[in-house]
């Protein structure tokens, strides 16, 4: 459903609760809480998605917002002048600013493009393959403007083909449905995608997320530089991120295992479009049970990844979570060799990097560790310096005695 910019004269107000700090705002906290605004019968009449003017408790304005009053983020900010004009020229605006960013760090269009609330688009995913396009809308307001984010990004980036991808917990937090589909151009099959000299092939229709896990760039490279000559053990592989780029650093051989024959199918194709799949093994199953599986033969690899899914994606699994990773650490470990690496990731928001890396130590135990590098996400996911929360993805290297 396309929305039409209403004047900034002519939108709702909501507003702070008297005991909400204004200041949180004004130092660019991007998100409002329900408890914190006032949800009279009139706010919670709005429209999810509505563009509105947030005031404080004495009404002076604040900033434009959108709002869902079904969401515990009630009001998302858009920007920081309540008479901004929310069109399609403000979202080219904003996309402009990304793509020069982008453009500078990288020689191909390969990249995500647009990283929700840090670039000024709150609750929107772009990530870019080539000339295609794969579209979040994560959040009332973008869906709502939907068909005009996609007219500003075919304009601003060139690209032919949009697909919209609509699976994901954050759509249903904001009651949207889960419908994904192509919205523009045509789309034949998987994209092949080049990254860090590995050949990766994204299913953006039917993979995980968008297709393609960009964020590990600069941590598939570290540990591509480690794993010269090296046996590489790919836990979790996905669509084969560490171990496609470990074959591109001259691994001997890598190992990867997932629990989505899929994914492997397409690490797989990957695999032989680099021309290494006589190095490149898979197996499917549960990644403990084949880890612990391989520890009982007595199987050992110079370098071990373990990247799993968010075990905490909110607070309530946030104990649950750090035991999966100690669980993780302490398996992996197990199956590092005398000298070897152990790589360990965690993409849950809930856990920080203090706590992921204490509970990876204690997986660890007593043998003798060196952390020789901490990773992040890279450049193209830039963090909001208010929203800890876009700071998700940490990547700790181990060197085993």
């Amino acid at each position: 459903m396309e929305q039409v910019p209403e004047e900034p004269r002519s939108r709702p107000t909501v507003r702070l609760l008297p005991k909400t700090d204004p200041r949180r705002v004004q130092r660019g906290f991007p998100w409002v809480y329900a408890n914190e605004l006032v949800m009279d019968r009139r706010t919670k009449g709005l429209v999810p998605g509505s563009i509105a003017v947030l005031e404080d408790a004495n009404r002076r304005p604040l900033a434009t917002v959108a709002i869902n009053p079904a969401s515990k983020i009630a009001a998302r900010v858009l920007d920081s002048d309540p008479e901004a004009v929310i069109d399609r020229d403000w979202l080219a605006a904003r996309l402009m600013v990304a793509l020069a960013h982008r453009e500078r760090l990288f020689d191909e269009p390969f990249y995500r493009l647009i990283h929700a609330e840090a670039d000024g688009l709150p609750g929107v995913i772009i990530d870019r393959f080539g000339d295609v396009a794969a579209v979040q809308p994560n959040a009332a307001w973008a869906e709502n403007m939907f068909d005009q984010l996609v007219a500003a990004l075919m304009s601003v980036a060139g690209v032919s083909t949009v697909v919209k991808n609509a699976g994901g917990r954050a759509r249903s937090l904001e009651g949207l449905d889960e419908e994904s589909s192509v919205v523009a151009g045509q789309l034949d099959g998987p994209i092949q995608v080049p990254m860090n000299g590995a050949k990766y092939l994204a299913d953006l229709l039917e993979g995980q997320k968008t297709g393609l896990f960009y964020d590990q760039r600069p941590n598939h490279a570290m540990t591509a530089w480690l794993a010269k000559d090296a046996r590489v053990l790919d836990v979790f592989s996905h669509v084969g991120g560490f171990g496609l780029a470990s074959l591109a650093g001259g691994a001997a051989s890598v190992l990867a295992i997932d629990g989505s024959d899929p994914a492997l199918a397409l690490a797989r194709q990957g695999a032989e479009a680099m021309g290494v799949s006589d190095k490149y093994e898979t197996r499917k199953g549960d990644a403990f049970k084949v880890m612990e599986a391989l520890a009982a033969d007595g199987a050992s690899f110079d370098v071990v990844v373990c990247d799993p899914p968010a075990f905490a994606p909110n607070r309530a699994a946030f104990d649950a979570g750090l035991r999966a990773y100690q669980r993780v650490a302490r398996m992996g470990a197990a199956l590092v060799a005398s000298g070897g690496y152990l790589v360990v990731c965690s993409c849950s928001h809930a856990v920080d990097l203090e706590k992921f890396r204490a509970a990876s130590i204690r997986g660890i135990g007593a043998r003798g560790a060196q952390l020789i590098h901490t990773g992040f996400a890279g450049p193209d996911h830039p963090l909001h310096p208010a929203l800890g929360e876009s700071g998700y993805l940490k990547a700790l290297f181990f060197r085993l005695a």
